[in-house]
């Protein structure tokens, strides 16, 4: 898997931040881990393999492909 990095609206390098899987179009996303236990409740069909993280819509509108 090739990353594209797409941005970021982190003043100093760090999270959060969006590549772009070059091969497929996917986005990776990497962000502050949702780790509270009332939160993660309320999220449906979560396989174990999986991680949610929590990101400004800012970031997304700005660097997310719109195709």
């Amino acid at each position: 898997m090739t990353l594209k990095f797409l941005g970021t609206t982190s003043d100093d390098g760090d999270c959060p931040t969006l590549y772009e899987v070059v091969e497929t179009g996917d986005i990776v996303v990497q962000g502050d881990r949702l780790t509270d236990p009332d939160h993660l409740r309320q999220l449906r069909d979560v396989k174990r393999s999986e991680t949610f993280v929590v990101i400004p819509r800012a970031l997304l509108t700005r660097f997310a492909p719109r195709e």
